[in-house]
């Protein structure tokens, strides 16, 4: 580790390393990618080659070893989150994880647990949170800008073209809640500004046993309610609505809106409109330099692997709910 830049290795040659974060921590203030590994050694060194990364492995140990390395990130099957975050904490090395971080929330804990043991930072990589816009959405849900808030709606969907993608894959931990979904309860956890008391869902699932689509319910106690409806199998839709006593709140290009700049629709009184538009930025950016300047300056996460076990539990209700014909489910309580 130098003063002002972290050495990153990337444990996987999945898509979302070679479109966005990889490049992502290429071009930040304070990071450089050293090495990637891919049990496909031929991807490792197309990935290496496309970006100039120095050094390309066959096998995931062995770039843990390396002692050039100070942080990883993990873009493996959800399946293997556990695995390898547990392996690079035991060999000191700061974690940024996919999301979502463990198939369940107890594995977020044991995830978190050994990485506190051995002194190194972990991070759910949920990249939408690092856009302004997300925070402003949420403040003006909060600060009586639409009135009391009320409802929540969201969805996340997509179509996937190809029948042996991961994403159908229970053994991996596939599903549209767990891709796509994941979101749809992360915004309405962040706008309510705490967990849900109860949950209810319905699944129409895979002929390979994940649910390819779900549409949800969430209730707060404090009276606050949320509806989402994710897919892997529709036309792509990523937005949320914040419905308050005044007004509401419309957030397009929820998640991945790029890098222009984007706004967030507000309507109230008769059907009075204004736009609110925020300066386009690359939140995966974003996000890398915040994990290194936390890492270089020791400084606390905006988030921990608590945040992303309580995100999990949440789901888990959902899934318990939608394998049972939608009956509603307590969300257990941290």
């Amino acid at each position: 580790m130098t003063n002002d830049k972290i050495r990153w290795g990337v444990i996987g040659a999945a898509n979302i390393a070679k479109v966005a974060v990889i490049p992502a921590i290429q071009t930040s203030s304070n990071g450089e990618v050293v090495a990637i590994a891919s049990r496909d050694l031929a991807k490792a060194k197309m990935f290496a080659a496309k970006f100039g990364i120095p050094r390309a492995y066959s096998k995931y140990d062995e770039l843990l070893k390396a002692r050039d390395i100070d942080a990883v990130y993990i873009p493996l099957p959800n399946s293997l989150h556990r695995e390898w975050t547990i392996r690079a904490a035991e060999m000191r090395k700061h974690i940024l994880c996919e999301k979502p971080l463990g198939l369940n929330a107890q594995e977020c804990l044991e995830m978190e647990a050994v990485a506190n043991q051995y002194g190194v930072k972990l991070m759910e990589a949920f990249m939408y949170r690092f856009h302004p816009r997300t925070e402003r959405a949420c403040e003006m849900a909060q600060n009586g800008t639409i009135g009391e808030l009320r409802m929540i709606h969201s969805a996340f969907t997509f179509k996937l073209t190809r029948p042996d993608n991961i994403r159908l894959m229970p053994e991996l931990g596939g599903g549209a809640l767990m891709d796509v979904g994941c979101y749809c309860i992360n915004i309405s956890r962040m706008a309510a500004g705490m967990e849900p008391a109860e949950v209810q869902a319905f699944a129409r699932w895979s002929s390979s046993g994940v649910d390819e689509q779900m549409m949800g319910a969430l209730i707060f106690s404090n009276g606050i309610m949320a509806q989402f409806d994710c897919a892997l199998t529709m036309e792509r839709r990523e937005e949320y609505l914040l419905a308050g006593t005044d007004g509401f709140l419309h957030v397009p290009q929820a998640f991945l809106p790029g890098e222009e700049a984007v706004m967030i629709e507000q309507v109230s009184g008769r059907n009075e409109i204004t736009q609110h538009w925020i300066e386009g930025v690359n939140e995966y950016r974003l996000m890398v330099e915040h994990f290194a300047e936390c890492v270089l300056q020791d400084l606390p996460l905006r988030y921990t692997a608590n945040e992303a076990a309580a995100n999990m539990r949440v789901i888990e209700a959902l899934y318990r709910s939608a394998r049972n014909l939608g009956k509603p489910e307590v969300v257990p309580s941290i």
